[in-house]
């Protein structure tokens, strides 16, 4: 699908969750993450808390775009930008948990896909007038975010094992990961904006190799982050549909809290 606004973005994400909710695809998982997320900006957007409310929406369009067309051509034929072919072709992988899939999709969307969105959204030195706006969004992924780690953690009761072996819990990996590679892609960003077409190209190529390493990362850690994470897998839910339907009321069950 391609979308021609911020509606269209939430309704198209939407019908991933629902189709993912119906069929148990894990790929409903970031899905949802990623929908409440832009439910969150869209609010943001119509209470006027962005400099620039229309450019916003140019912008988060130009975003999940990325997503769909990533979306779509794995569909298709299992093509599309190699980060997000490490990401989804992961979904049918038993030995990965709730988590990694989450932050599989954080990585190929953030280390890729976000400066691509922004440099198309602003132009050469025009880029910079999206940099407030741009930052804003992280303390909307903040409370996204804290709401999500409770529902992992409702979902994966021993994923505080991580933090015995020396990797990283669930907030941590989404919140801070987020926003380091947030910093990064604005600098990449800002890079694109002023490059020529084959400029663009080629720094394109090498953020989705890094994002592609990054995914391989994720997907299979060394040292004994390895065995904690197989406890993990035979303890949180595997009933995906369930697992999606809790991630996609983070946001709605921790307001009612």
């Amino acid at each position: 699908m391609t979308a021609q606004n911020i509606d269209d973005v939430v309704d198209g994400l939407a019908g991933i969750v629902r189709e993912a909710e119906r069929t148990g695809d894990r790929t409903g998982y970031f899905a949802a993450l990623y929908r409440q997320v832009t439910v969150e900006i869209r609010a943001a957007i119509h209470a006027g808390q962005f400099d620039d409310g229309p450019r916003m929406d140019r912008f988060d369009t130009l975003f999940g775009n990325r997503y769909f067309d990533a979306h779509d051509a794995w569909l298709r034929d299992r093509s599309g930008p190699r980060c997000w072919r490490e990401t989804f072709g992961l979904l049918d992988d038993a030995d990965t948990v709730i988590v990694q899939h989450l932050v599989l999709g954080v990585n190929a969307h953030i280390n890729l896909d976000l400066a691509v969105a922004a440099a198309r959204t602003g132009q050469g030195a025009d880029i910079q007038a999206l940099h407030h706006d741009f930052l804003l969004i992280n303390d909307i992924l903040a409370r996204v975010v804290l709401a999500v780690q409770d529902s992992v953690d409702a979902l994966s009761p021993l994923l505080s094992l991580l933090d015995k072996v020396g990797g990283r819990t669930d907030e941590r990996i989404l919140d801070f990961s987020i926003r380091e590679s947030r910093e990064e892609a604005w600098y990449n960003a800002v890079l694109l904006a002023g490059q020529n077409e084959a400029e663009q190209a080629a720094t394109i190529e090498r953020l989705d190799t890094r994002a592609t390493v990054l995914a391989r990362l994720i997907a299979r850690p060394g040292g004994i982050v390895r065995p904690a994470l197989e406890l993990i897998r035979h303890t949180e839910s595997a009933d995906v549909p369930a697992v999606i339907g809790h991630l996609d009321s983070a946001v709605q069950g921790a307001a009612a809290r």
